[in-house]
């Protein structure tokens, strides 16, 4: 008998319910749920996720995920961990505006081009595309251009696959960019100092050439 209700219970993991997340959230209007943790529950569909709209952080690692559609609604999103699951198609976080931290390690993204529809998502710092602590990566990930490429499209990142990034998008990057445009303001702001010098020291240079001059009298 209880064998067959950990069946059941299993069997209804495998799609997010209503009834699901109240249980875990203790929460009982969806839209009021802010952090989300679905870890390891054989999940396939994601179900009713999408009603979450305030949801902020989602944790769905473990699963057998395969298509986001329902996280498309998800404009709060900033924090996604969708590792170890079945995911090729990136496309429907487009719309997750202001997603921060993406870790989708242990998929079958299989390209580049899978990545293009992240694009957009300019307050992105922090993807995860392989994870050598559990072993997880992506087809993707075989490239041996993959790491510049992917620094190439995303300028902000900070944080590849767990590694800070040094250059582009880096905090040492935006220091030294920082740097620079005060040294350029310094030195314009030097040019028009010495004009303005220069400009006092012709008209003085004039004045007192003016006064030496011999006075010139009428007989």
């Amino acid at each position: 008998m209880d064998s067959k209700r950990e069946k059941d219970q299993d069997a209804d993991h495998e799609k997010i319910t209503a009834v699901l997340l109240k249980s875990r959230t203790g929460e009982f209007d969806l839209e009021s749920i802010l952090f989300l943790k679905l870890r390891n529950l054989g999940i396939h569909d994601l179900g009713c996720t999408g009603e979450c709209i305030n949801l902020e952080r989602l944790d769905l690692s473990g699963n057998n995920i395969t298509n986001l559609a329902p996280l498309a609604s998800l404009r709060l999103l900033s924090v996604l961990n969708l590792s170890n699951n079945r995911v090729s198609n990136l496309e429907p976080l487009r719309t997750c505006d202001i997603l921060q931290n993406l870790n989708v390690a242990g998929n079958i993204i299989s390209s580049i081009e899978n990545l293009h529809c992240l694009v957009s998502l300019r307050k992105l710092e922090n993807i995860r595309l392989k994870d050598n602590t559990y072993n997880y990566t992506n087809p993707v990930c075989r490239n041996s251009s993959y790491r510049a490429v992917v620094l190439e499209m995303f300028p902000n990142i900070k944080v590849l696959d767990g590694e800070r990034v040094v250059g582009r998008g880096s905090d040492l990057y935006q220091l030294c960019k920082d740097i620079d445009d005060t040294i350029k303001d310094v030195l314009h702001e030097c040019r028009l100092l010495n004009n303005r010098a220069t400009h006092v020291i012709s008209q003085t240079e004039r004045s007192m050439s003016l006064k030496k001059q011999p006075k010139q009298y009428a007989i």
